[in-house]
């Protein structure tokens, strides 16, 4: 029987990633179909992003990515030095663009891995561009995508639909649409509730 697995979730946000992670090692033990919703988690960052260490300033961040680095360590997740929080809106429209082309699951790795791995701005247009011909997109057909804002509905019915489920944190984890796990919690606490469904 297939487990249908839908995350909410946004390419700037590392827990995010891990729990892509999570989710690739889950899908090899069990019968899982993924749906990703393109949540943007900080729509108040500005077109140019904002530095890390300005918009968390009251925070620790190198034992923040410590601990960070160590979690990704458990699911094959590398992350790099990352020092710009980018606007994140384009990115998500660029998803968007993939999935209608059943590029999806590529473009989702890349930019994750653009982001988190090679330290890019994923708010700029070009490092967008040329995530997706990694994809196997067209680069014009995806800078066309993200400008004529022929996803803005998508991310805004996103925005709609994590506020009816009262959504707190992401990644959001919703599993046949009945039971709900928030954030990217240790693996066994997956395992645990996949072996009760299965």
């Amino acid at each position: 029987m297939t487990i249908h697995l839908k995350i909410y979730s946004d390419y700037i946000w590392p827990f995010c990633y891990i729990g892509k992670g999570i989710v690739d090692r889950l899908k090899k033990e069990y019968p899982l179909e993924d749906h990703w919703v393109s949540f943007e988690l900080h729509p108040e960052t500005p077109p140019a992003g904002v530095l890390l260490a300005e918009r968390f300033k009251d925070y620790d961040l190198s034992s923040f990515y410590e601990q960070l680095c160590q979690r990704g360590k458990e699911v094959s997740v590398v992350f790099g030095n990352q020092k710009i929080l980018s606007n994140s809106r384009f990115a998500l429209m660029a998803s968007e663009y993939a999935r209608d082309l059943d590029r999806y699951d590529s473009f989702h790795e890349n930019m994750f891995h653009a982001y988190f791995t090679e330290g890019l701005d994923i708010g700029k247009t070009d490092v967008i561009a040329a995530v997706a011909k990694k994809s196997g997109l067209d680069e014009k057909g995806t800078r066309n995508a993200i400008h004529d804002d022929r996803y803005a509905s998508r991310l805004n019915e996103a925005r709609k639909e994590g506020k009816s489920l009262g959504l707190t944190g992401i990644p959001l984890f919703i599993i046949n649409n009945k039971y709900q796990i928030t954030g990217a919690q240790p693996i066994e606490t997956f395992r645990e509730l996949l072996k009760k469904i299965t």
